[in-house]
């Protein structure tokens, strides 16, 4: 078994409170989970209105197919408007 995990530090540019970045934030995070079939939520950031960090795994049986998975989450993220992607990163045990 092999477990991949994702954590994406994102700036939310036009969000005004913390209404409006959740309202995005459950959007985008349903579109991933639904699409890639991973656990997604928001790990970091929870009070800050402009700001997030997202944490994203997977359990698969290859590493190459982990890697992938996420690598993909992260593109998809990062073509979603109204956001920008400051750092990621991806571990796989």
């Amino acid at each position: 078994m092999v477990v991949g995990l994702a954590h994406i530090d994102i700036h939310i540019p036009e969000s005004g409170s913390l209404k409006s970045k959740r309202h995005l934030l459950k959007g985008i995070k349903d579109r991933v989970k639904n699409k890639f079939n991973v656990s997604i939520a928001e790990v970091g950031h929870n009070d800050l209105w402009q700001r997030t960090t997202i944490g994203v795994s997977v359990v698969a049986n290859d590493k190459k197919f982990a890697n992938q998975v996420l690598s993909k989450v992260v593109e998809q993220i990062n073509k979603e408007n109204g956001l920008q992607i400051l750092d990621y990163s991806i571990e796989i045990l």
